[in-house]
């Protein structure tokens, strides 16, 4: 069964560090109100995503109490610009330059003989609520499945661009609403026993995944980035379909609603299609007319990747020492907020 949601009623997440309740506060306020500075923060931490993503929210479905003014509000740009330089200065430092992007979309194809990672785990031996709260992760990327994607579509050209439409296409549903990649995580949510209200696992969800959100966001955002989300797009449709194998496996091993299963058997099929209309059609064509966007491409590639490891590297820490992986909010899997 189809379930309805409605984002406009989001209100705006809990405050983690003195920057995000200083964004929190200000969005409170009217548009042209004074913004603070930076000041010092971790560029993977908690204060300074929960900060990067409720700015970026307003460019999405945005927040109920919140004046739409405050999108292109100067002084907030001013510093989300400073919260993006000060990322993308780490992300430049944990990630090689100047690789080999041929050498890049090779090892993206290569699959281990004995998977580890989040899904090759959950196949194994992960246990239900192990499960679910991998769900809760994973929704504040799939309620904006492909959505961040669309921004790049007028800067591309020919064939790189009718490509990419194409691979949007699918992940749009096809015309079909209820086929909609983000409606379909919303069915799996309710099957699951979750909420699937649009960000309803906002504060229960750790800044690994924020940043991961926040990484295409930022990448969509900014057209001198389009190659980095190029990159990314194509990372992520090349090594979707065995990861969402795993996971199909996995839950039909934990006997899971149909529509759990659905939702990954769809990754299994269609982003097998993807990966040559990524590879040949974007990938190919784009760098035929801007083979200076090679390196962008590349490095798109390396922080999804990096990315993705701090993820799963989180998540596996927190359950092989026996505990959750979530914030302690009351909002995750079991909790006050089901």
């Amino acid at each position: 069964m189809t379930v309805m949601i409605d984002p406009q009623q989001q209100d705006l997440p809990r405050p983690r560090g003195e920057l995000s309740e200083a964004v929190v506060e200000l969005l409170r306020g009217r548009p042209g109100d004074p913004v603070p500075g930076l000041g010092a923060v971790d560029p993977y931490g908690e204060d300074l995503h929960l900060a990067l993503h409720t700015c970026y929210e307003l460019h999405y479905h945005g927040f109920g109490p919140v004046d739409a003014g405050w999108e292109w509000d100067p002084g907030l740009l001013s510093l989300r610009a400073a919260m993006e330089k000060q990322f993308l200065g780490a992300l430049r430092d944990d990630v090689p330059q100047g690789a080999n992007l041929d050498a890049e979309l090779e090892h993206l194809l290569v699959t281990p003989a004995e998977p580890d990672g989040l899904s090759g785990f959950l196949r194994e031996e992960g246990e239900w609520w192990q499960m679910r709260e991998y769900f809760v992760h994973r929704s504040i990327y799939h309620h904006k499945e492909a959505d961040p994607y669309a921004w790049v579509i007028p800067r591309l050209r020919g064939q790189a661009k009718a490509s990419l439409v194409a691979v949007e296409f699918d992940e749009f549903g096809a015309g079909r609403g209820e086929r909609v990649h983000a409606q379909l995580y919303a069915d799996l949510l309710a099957g699951a026993g979750l909420d699937p209200e649009y960000l309803h696992y906002l504060d229960a969800v750790p800044a690994p995944m924020l940043a991961l959100v926040n990484m295409m966001s930022l990448f969509g955002l900014h057209r001198s980035w389009r190659g980095a989300l190029v990159g990314h797009f194509a990372t992520v449709e090349i090594t979707s379909p065995p990861g969402a194998q795993r996971l199909v496996e996995a839950l039909e091993r934990l006997d899971a609603d149909p529509a759990c299963v659905l939702f990954y058997r769809e990754h299994v099929e269609a982003d097998a299609v993807h990966e040559q209309v990524m590879r040949t059609g974007v990938i190919g064509d784009l760098l035929r007319r801007e083979p200076a966007l090679t390196e962008s491409v590349a490095f798109g590639i390396q922080v999804t990747n990096l990315l993705e490891d701090r993820f799963a590297d989180h998540v596996l820490a927190a359950w092989r020492s026996g505990g959750s992986s979530l914030l302690a909010t009351g909002s995750g899997p079991g909790g006050a907020g089901d």
